[in-house]
């Protein structure tokens, strides 16, 4: 790849995403753009970004920068902060939910395992745990291809045995004639997949009690992190939980969102959603 077009595919993917792909990175451009120049029948990426300085195409350069984002996702990722949402806030929010209804939402959800990660654990605390309220599983991704994934419910072998146990496989999934596995409807019907990309409002999600923003922003520019992370917390409801990767922070980044005192690894917001800014 010559090295204009790597800086000029990299400069589309921080435009588009927020994404820094440094040059020692370079291979993975070609990685994971692999499939759209098969697509397009070309032999490289020096001739795609010459069809797009020829002939600009603004749907194909947003599939491009989606396509260079990190797919970093497995069942049970981080199990611990799954568990702790699960047992000590979502039985919180049931508390206090006026409406009768828990929102959560999967940001950078990928292909859906965290979403059908925290469906399992909801099923295996028993009905019971949550009979007045219905809890409803928003997971988005900036790629359509991959939300179209996360729609389909299916897996394959390898990445079905990525963080779930036989036994869990077993009871929410079926083996298909194609040795891929399908999610079940019970756990399916409870999730809602949309294609959203973090640099850009989420209003139209509406307000959310949970928010995961896992292993999302590791690898975006700082102004990218802040806008993010801004658009998160913006959609976090008045006593709503923000919870990020373990090696992530949002120490310094926003004004008016700090860690929680009574979970941890979560985040609140101590001012009103229209007085969250940069921090200083």
């Amino acid at each position: 790849m010559e090295e204009t077009v790597f800086r000029e595919i990299a400069e589309l993917a921080r435009k588009g995403s927020g994404q820094h792909i440094p040059p020692t990175k370079s291979y993975l451009v070609d990685a994971r753009l692999s499939s759209i120049l098969r697509r397009e029948g070309l032999s490289s990426v020096d001739d795609l970004v010459a069809i797009l300085n020829a002939r600009p195409d603004s749907k194909l350069s947003t599939e491009i920068a989606a396509a260079l984002t990190a797919k970093r996702t497995r069942f049970f990722s981080e199990r611990g902060t799954l568990e702790r949402i699960v047992k000590l806030v979502l039985p919180e929010c049931a508390k206090r939910a006026r409406d009768g209804r828990i929102r959560i939402w999967c940001a950078g959800g990928s292909t859906g395992q965290e979403a059908l990660s925290l469906a399992i654990l909801i099923h295996e605390m028993g009905r019971k745990a949550f009979e007045d309220v219905q809890i409803e599983i928003v997971t988005t991704d900036i790629c359509e291809r991959t939300s179209a994934s996360a729609r389909s419910g299916i897996f394959g072998h390898f990445d079905i045995q990525k963080g779930l146990s036989a036994r869990r496989m077993l009871a929410h999934f079926t083996r298909l004639d194609t040795s891929e596995w399908q999610v079940s409807h019970a756990l399916a019907s409870q999730i809602g997949v949309r294609t959203h990309n973090l640099m850009q409002s989420a209003e139209g999600l509406g307000m959310f009690d949970v928010i995961l923003c896992r292993n999302v922003i590791t690898d975006m520019t700082k102004e990218a992190r802040i806008r993010a992370l801004l658009n998160a917390a913006r959609q976090l409801s008045e006593h709503g939980f923000l919870f990020l990767g373990e090696t992530e922070s949002a120490a310094g980044l926003i004004a008016g969102l700090e860690p929680s005192r009574a979970i941890r690894g979560g985040y609140n917001r101590n001012v009103d959603v229209g007085d969250l800014t940069v921090a200083a």
